[in-house]
Protein backbone atom coordinates (compact mmCIF):
# COMPACT_ATOMS: atom_id res chain seq x y z
CA UNK A 1 0.00 0.00 0.00
CA UNK A 2 1.54 3.17 -0.59
CA UNK A 3 1.52 5.86 1.81
CA UNK A 4 -2.00 8.20 2.42
CA UNK A 5 0.15 10.94 1.54
CA UNK A 6 -0.02 9.71 -1.76
CA UNK A 7 -2.52 10.76 -4.83
CA UNK A 8 -3.60 8.73 -7.60
CA UNK A 9 -0.68 7.17 -9.92
CA UNK A 10 0.83 3.99 -10.87
CA UNK A 11 2.52 1.78 -8.05
CA UNK A 12 3.55 -1.88 -9.72
CA UNK A 13 1.42 -1.73 -13.00
CA UNK A 14 -1.96 -0.92 -10.87
CA UNK A 15 -3.83 2.40 -10.44
CA UNK A 16 -4.14 3.57 -6.22
CA UNK A 17 -6.93 5.37 -5.23
CA UNK A 18 -6.54 8.39 -3.95
CA UNK A 19 -6.52 9.96 -0.20
CA UNK A 20 -9.56 12.17 1.25
CA UNK A 21 -9.27 13.87 4.02
CA UNK A 22 -7.56 16.06 6.73
CA UNK A 23 -3.89 15.61 7.74
CA UNK A 24 -5.15 13.65 10.66
CA UNK A 25 -7.48 11.25 9.60
CA UNK A 26 -7.35 10.04 5.36
CA UNK A 27 -9.79 8.21 4.04
CA UNK A 28 -10.94 5.97 0.35
CA UNK A 29 -12.79 3.65 -0.72
CA UNK A 30 -11.26 0.60 -2.42
CA UNK A 31 -14.15 -1.33 -4.28
CA UNK A 32 -16.45 -2.64 -1.37
CA UNK A 33 -13.50 -1.54 1.11
CA UNK A 34 -13.36 1.27 3.79
CA UNK A 35 -9.69 2.59 4.59
CA UNK A 36 -8.95 5.06 7.08
CA UNK A 37 -5.32 6.19 7.52
CA UNK A 38 -4.97 8.40 11.26
CA UNK A 39 -1.88 9.82 11.35
CA UNK A 40 -0.78 9.30 15.09
CA UNK A 41 -0.02 5.99 17.14
CA UNK A 42 0.05 6.48 20.81
CA UNK A 43 -0.77 4.06 23.27
CA UNK A 44 -3.95 6.19 24.99
CA UNK A 45 -6.05 4.18 23.02
CA UNK A 46 -9.67 6.59 23.79
CA UNK A 47 -7.74 8.92 21.34
CA UNK A 48 -8.52 6.84 18.62
CA UNK A 49 -12.11 6.22 19.64
CA UNK A 50 -12.72 9.71 19.63
CA UNK A 51 -11.01 10.67 16.52
CA UNK A 52 -12.96 8.36 14.87
CA UNK A 53 -16.24 9.28 16.56
CA UNK A 54 -15.80 12.63 15.15
CA UNK A 55 -14.61 11.84 11.71
CA UNK A 56 -17.54 10.04 11.13
CA UNK A 57 -20.03 12.46 12.90
CA UNK A 58 -18.69 15.68 11.66
CA UNK A 59 -16.31 14.86 8.48
CA UNK A 60 -17.67 11.86 7.06
CA UNK A 61 -21.58 11.25 7.16
CA UNK A 62 -22.12 9.14 3.88
CA UNK A 63 -21.82 6.42 4.93
CA UNK A 64 -24.49 4.63 7.09
CA UNK A 65 -23.73 1.19 9.01
CA UNK A 66 -25.21 -1.90 7.65
CA UNK A 67 -26.21 -5.45 9.08
CA UNK A 68 -23.79 -8.43 7.81
CA UNK A 69 -20.61 -9.57 8.81
CA UNK A 70 -17.40 -7.55 8.41
CA UNK A 71 -13.83 -7.95 8.23
CA UNK A 72 -11.51 -5.32 9.83
CA UNK A 73 -7.66 -5.31 9.23
CA UNK A 74 -5.42 -2.82 11.44
CA UNK A 75 -2.30 -1.93 10.93
CA UNK A 76 0.13 -0.11 13.29
CA UNK A 77 2.86 1.10 11.64
CA UNK A 78 5.67 2.40 14.27
CA UNK A 79 9.26 3.64 13.82
CA UNK A 80 11.33 1.18 15.86
CA UNK A 81 12.10 4.28 18.44
CA UNK A 82 9.01 4.25 19.75
CA UNK A 83 7.99 1.64 22.49
CA UNK A 84 6.05 -1.33 21.92
CA UNK A 85 2.48 -0.86 22.64
CA UNK A 86 -0.83 -3.75 23.26
CA UNK A 87 -2.31 -3.99 19.85
CA UNK A 88 -5.54 -5.31 21.61
CA UNK A 89 -6.19 -2.46 23.29
CA UNK A 90 -5.59 -0.41 19.79
CA UNK A 91 -8.45 -3.01 17.86
CA UNK A 92 -10.92 -2.46 20.90
CA UNK A 93 -10.49 1.12 20.45
CA UNK A 94 -10.68 1.19 16.47
CA UNK A 95 -13.69 -1.51 16.76
CA UNK A 96 -15.59 1.19 19.21
CA UNK A 97 -14.50 4.34 17.06
CA UNK A 98 -16.33 2.88 13.96
CA UNK A 99 -19.10 1.00 15.24
CA UNK A 100 -22.12 2.86 14.25
CA UNK A 101 -20.74 4.03 11.85
CA UNK A 102 -19.75 1.40 9.22
CA UNK A 103 -21.93 -1.46 11.10
CA UNK A 104 -24.14 -1.81 14.04
CA UNK A 105 -21.94 -3.43 16.73
CA UNK A 106 -18.70 -5.05 16.49
CA UNK A 107 -20.37 -8.33 17.01
CA UNK A 108 -20.59 -8.46 13.37
CA UNK A 109 -16.89 -8.73 13.37
CA UNK A 110 -16.19 -11.81 12.22
CA UNK A 111 -12.37 -11.66 11.24
CA UNK A 112 -9.89 -9.44 12.69
CA UNK A 113 -6.53 -9.28 11.77
CA UNK A 114 -4.45 -6.75 13.64
CA UNK A 115 -0.77 -6.15 13.44
CA UNK A 116 2.46 -4.05 14.05
CA UNK A 117 5.04 -3.07 11.29
CA UNK A 118 8.25 -1.01 11.03
CA UNK A 119 8.02 1.68 9.49
CA UNK A 120 9.73 4.93 8.95
CA UNK A 121 6.49 7.08 10.33
CA UNK A 122 4.11 6.33 12.88
CA UNK A 123 0.62 5.89 11.49
CA UNK A 124 -2.70 3.49 11.80
CA UNK A 125 -4.28 1.47 9.16
CA UNK A 126 -7.65 0.56 9.38
CA UNK A 127 -9.09 -1.56 6.29
CA UNK A 128 -13.33 -2.37 6.78
CA UNK A 129 -15.12 -4.68 4.27
CA UNK A 130 -18.03 -6.85 4.46
CA UNK A 131 -17.75 -10.30 4.04
CA UNK A 132 -19.88 -13.35 2.74
CA UNK A 133 -21.11 -15.97 5.53
CA UNK A 134 -19.98 -18.46 3.55
CA UNK A 135 -16.34 -17.04 3.60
Amino acid sequence: MPAPSQSSSETEGATQIAWSGSARVRWRRDGAAFELWLNEVTSQTRVYKQTLDLFFRRDFRDWRPQWGDFAVEIRVELNPAFPKIDLDNIAKAVLDGVKGALFFDDSQVARLLVERKIAETEGLFIRVFKIDAAD
